[in-house]
């Protein structure tokens, strides 16, 4: 570069090339933002919006067809198991003949009343619905083997009046699947009061007509192929638990109206259903939704709130709706909800 005092600067080439520029050098980066909130640019408040965080997949242990059959079936051995050395088979009955029906029946209830808390990991509820579950059962477990016992003998009448004289006849198989009915109504009532909800009653009590129903169908078929008395009993009585437990389930997760669905933490793959006006979530086992083992979680830091069509979500902690950091949200189907470790999905089922 020349410079002369009576003349302009000049910059050449050659200057340019010897200038260096320090490779830590940065230029600062601006963010626009405009009246309606919205951000432009590629640096947003970190505190307002939430990472990303993957699906996870889920368990089929999380799954309510899974878990209340796996209780039924697990029941009715139960109930089989304690009375069965005490059956005496065509001969004077013992405490075990009168016992074992209701037993069967009270287990099964009992573990309807539980295997939601187990899987949600809530012993203080899981004693609680449990204690309440097991004073029903053994109450309604002989209230219903009267009407089961009342129903069994009508149909067997209109199967001998129709010439039926055979358990190997399909009708007899019928007639004690229609029975066998009364003890699904049993379960969907236990499985409902511990649910603490009229709607979860009645869908307990349809699935567990079907289930029972068809374990009851089953049984004498079952009879036939397992050679031994003692054996198909322990069979048949089990696999009447296992699918008055499924058919529960599956009534339940086909009929739900509006429900959260856990896609990532400890309980992802679990769906909640949102049977209350209310439903509490937070870090407290008296909450409807219980997460555990995350110390951001405050004991009630959210809920979910049902006003008709309208359902949102209000939060005393930090929770992100979308993405976006919220107190208070509208949820439309499909919205992300992440609180803490936890993510769930809010569905609702569409209108046709």
């Amino acid at each position: 570069m020349a410079r002369n005092n009576n003349e302009t600067i000049k910059v050449t080439l050659e200057d340019l090339a010897g200038i260096a520029v320090p490779e830590n050098s940065r230029l600062p980066t601006a963010t626009v933002t405009a009246s309606s909130g919205k951000k432009y640019g590629s640096i947003a408040n970190q505190e307002e919006q939430a990472s990303e965080v993957a699906e996870q997949r889920g368990s089929i242990l999380l799954q309510g067809w899974f878990y209340l059959g796996l209780a039924g079936l697990a029941g009715a051995l139960v109930g089989w198991g304690i009375c069965e050395p005490w059956f005496v088979e065509g001969g004077h009955p013992r405490w075990g003949n009168i016992w074992i029906l209701p037993a069967m029946l009270t287990f099964q209830c009992l573990g309807f009343g539980i295997a939601e808390s187990i899987v949600e990991r809530s012993l203080r509820k899981a004693l609680s619905r449990g204690g309440l579950s097991l004073l029903l059962g053994v109450v309604l477990g002989f209230l219903f083997n009267v009407v089961a016992q009342i129903v069994f003998n009508i149909a067997v009448s209109i199967c001998t009046a129709a010439g039926v004289h055979s358990f190997r006849n399909p009708a007899f198989w019928v007639a004690r699947g229609i029975a066998w009915m009364v003890f699904g109504v049993a379960g969907g009532v236990v499985y409902g009061i511990a649910g603490q909800s009229s709607k979860k009653t009645g869908y307990g009590i349809l699935g567990g007509i079907i289930g029972a129903g068809i374990g009851g169908m089953i049984f004498d078929p079952i009879s036939m192929v397992a050679h031994g008395a003692v054996l198909s009993r322990g069979v048949g009585f089990g696999l009447l638990g296992m699918s008055t437990g499924i058919a529960m389930g599956l009534v339940e997760s086909a009929l739900k109206d509006r429900w959260l669905y856990v896609t990532a933490g400890p309980l992802a793959g679990k769906q909640f259903i949102l049977y209350k006006m209310q439903t509490t979530i937070g870090s407290s086992q008296q909450c409807d939704i219980y997460l555990f083992k995350d110390s951001n979680i405050l004991p009630q830091h959210a809920s979910v709130e049902i006003n008709g069509a309208r359902v949102q979500v209000r939060a005393a902690g930090e929770m992100y709706v979308s993405g976006q950091r919220s107190g208070l949200q509208v949820l439309q189907n499909g919205a992300s909800l992440q609180i803490g470790r936890y993510t769930f999905r809010y569905q609702e089922r569409q209108k046709k």
